[in-house]
C-alpha cells in the first residue's frame, strides 16, 4: 500500500519527489551534525540538533511554511524544544557554520551533476569560471530593543557569493554580520579560495590592486570592470579591434603598480556603447590578465557579460525563495536564512540539470519557470511528507552517486514541461498619464464601467 502511494506521488508530482530526494542526501542528519561540531566555536548541541534546525528552516525558505513560527507549530514534536530555544539557536548561528552549509551542499551535489554529463559548450574551455558579487540583506523589522529608538533601516548583514555559471551552483558564500562594513574587507577571505587556472569575473567594486594582484599571484585570471579610482599607466595606445552588438571595442596594454612597487601588466578592453548604461556610462572598460591567445578582446567583452548570471541568481533566491525574513533581526539568524536560500538554489539547479539531460538544454533554459517549479513543490510537499514517512526515503540516501543520478533522470522523464513553462511578457506599451482630480480623490468603479459600455455602444452606432 505504501509503495503504491509512493508511485502515485512519482506520477503526480515527480519534481517534488526529486527535490525531496536531493534534500534527503544533502540534509543527512549525521553529516550535518558532524559539520556543526567541526565548525562551531561557541555554540554547542544541548537538546536541539543542527540537522533539525536545517530541516525546519529549509521548509521556511522554500515557502512550504510561511514563517518560522508556523514551521515550529507544525513540527513542534520533532523539534523537541521550546520556541525561545529555537530562536536562540537561530540567533546564535555562527557565520562560519552558515558558510560551511553552502560548501556542504556543493560537495554533495557536484558529483551528482557530473554524472549527468551534460553536453554544453564550455564558456572558456580549460578555464573554470567563477563569478563573484556582493549582496546586502534587506532591512528588518525593529523588533530588537536596540532598534526601537531608530527609524533608519536596520541592516542585518551582507555577503559575497561565488557562482559557477556552467553548473549554476553557488560554490561559496562569505557572510559578514556588519551591514555597514566595507565589502572589500571580505576580499582576503575570498582570495584564499582562488585556485590556479580559474577565471574570476566581477564588477568594478572588486577592482582593487590587492584583489587583482592576489588573483594573479595564485596563477589565476580575472575579468573585472575597471574602477575609476584605480591608478595605472598606459603601455600602448587604445586601438580599435572590432565591434559587437553593443558597441565598438578597443584594446590597450597597461601597467598596475601596487603599494610595495610590484608591477602587473594587464590588458584593458574598452567597449564604447551605442546606448549608455542605466547609470549613464558611455563605455565599459574591463581589465584582464588572460593571454590574448586564450581570449582576444571580443570574447573578453562577452565573458564579462556572464556576470549577469549571478544577478539572476540573487533574483531567484529573493523572488522565488525566502532569502530574507524581515522578522529575524539578529545578523546571524538573517545570514543563516540567506545561506539556506542559496542551498535551495543549488537544489533547484540540480533538478534543472536532470531535466536538461532528458528534455534538452535549450528547452529548460529558455522555457522553464523557476516560480512554477517551486510552486509545485510548495503545494505538494506537506501532503507528501504525511503520506510518505521518513523511512521510505532512506534508500535514496543510501544509493551510490551513479544510482541516484540515474533515479533523478528517470523522475525527470516523467515531468510534463508544459506545467512549468514560463509566460514571457509582451512588449510594454506606452500608457497615457493617469487622470487625477484633487477635488475628487476617489472614483466609482461601477460608474466608470457603465460609462465605458455606453461609449462603446455609441462608437458602434456612429458611421
Amino acid at each position: 500500500m505504501i509503495s503504491a502511494i509512493f508511485e502515485q506521488f512519482v506520477e503526480a508530482s515527480p519534481v517534488s519527489v526529486m527535490v525531496r530526494g536531493i534534500m534527503e542526501r544533502i540534509f543527512e542528519p549525521k553529516a550535518l551534525d558532524d559539520l556543526f561540531e567541526r565548525t562551531a566555536t561557541k555554540q554547542y548541541t544541548k537538546e536541539l540538533l543542527f540537522s533539525t534546525v536545517v530541516g525546519l528552516m529549509s521548509l521556511v525558505v522554500s515557502g512550504i511554511h510561511p514563517t518560522v513560527s508556523a514551521a515550529y507549530k507544525a513540527l513542534e514534536k520533532v523539534v523537541g524544544v521550546s520556541r525561545p530555544a529555537l530562536y536562540g539557536k537561530l540567533n546564535g548561528m555562527e557565520a562560519p557554520i552558515s558558510q560551511a552549509l553552502v560548501r556542504h551542499s556543493v560537495e554533495n551535489l557536484k558529483p551528482v551533476m557530473a554524472q549527468f554529463q551534460l553536453e554544453t559548450s564550455e564558456i572558456l574551455p580549460g578555464y573554470p569560471i567563477r563569478i563573484t558579487d556582493g549582496n546586502h540583506l534587506g532591512a528588518t523589522e525593529h523588533r530588537l530593543g536596540v532598534l526601537r529608538d531608530h527609524r533608519s533601516g536596520a541592516l542585518p548583514g551582507q555577503s559575497i557569493a561565488v557562482l559557477d555559471p556552467q553548473q549554476k551552483l553557488v560554490l561559496d558564500v562569505f557572510p559578514c554580520e556588519d551591514g555597514h562594513a566595507q565589502e572589500r574587507s571580505l576580499f582576503p577571505e575570498v582570495l584564499q579560495t582562488v585556485k590556479p587556472q580559474e577565471v574570476w569575473i566581477a564588477d568594478r567594486n572588486f577592482c582593487t590592486r590587492s584583489f587583482l594582484f592576489g588573483i594573479a599571484q595564485r596563477q589565476a585570471y580575472f575579468v573585472i570592470r575597471e574602477h575609476q579610482n584605480l591608478p595605472w599607466q598606459a603601455l600602448t595606445l587604445l586601438v580599435e579591434v572590432g565591434e559587437t552588438e553593443t558597441g565598438k571595442v578597443f584594446e590597450q596594454k597597461i601597467q598596475i603598480t601596487d603599494e610595495i612597487g610590484a608591477s602587473l601588466e594587464v590588458r584593458r578592453v574598452v567597449n564604447q556603447l551605442h546606448q549608455p548604461t542605466r547609470h549613464g556610462d558611455q563605455e565599459v572598460a574591463v581589465l584582464t590578465n588572460l593571454p590574448a591567445m586564450v581570449a582576444d578582446a571580443m570574447p573578453i567583452v562577452k565573458l564579462y557579460l556572464e556576470r549577469w548570471s549571478i544577478e539572476r541568481m540573487f533574483q531567484v533566491i529573493t523572488d522565488t525563495f525566502h532569502c530574507e525574513l524581515n522578522s529575524l533581526g539578529y545578523p546571524r539568524a538573517a545570514l543563516f536564512v540567506f545561506c539556506m536560500a542559496v542551498v535551495a538554489f543549488n537544489i533547484l539547479s540540480t533538478v534543472k540539470a536532470a531535466l536538461k539531460t532528458v528534455h534538452g538544454v535549450a528547452k529548460i533554459e529558455s522555457g522553464l519557470s523557476d516560480y512554477y517549479l517551486v510552486e509545485e513543490v510548495q503545494g505538494t510537499f506537506r501532503g507528501m511528507m504525511i503520506a510518505l514517512p521518513a523511512p521510505l526515503w532512506q534508500p535514496l540516501r543510501e544509493m551510490s552517486v551513479e544510482q541516484f543520478a540515474l533515479t533523478l533522470q528517470q523522475l525527470a522523464a516523467s515531468v510534463n514541461l508544459k506545467r512549468f513553462s514560463s509566460s514571457p511578457r509582451g512588449q510594454k506599451k506606452a500608457k497615457p498619464k493617469p487622470i487625477f482630480d484633487p477635488k475628487h480623490p476617489h472614483v466609482s468603479t461601477a460608474r466608470l464601467l457603465e460609462k465605458k459600455i455606453k461609449d462603446g455602444k455609441k462608437n458602434k452606432r456612429s458611421p
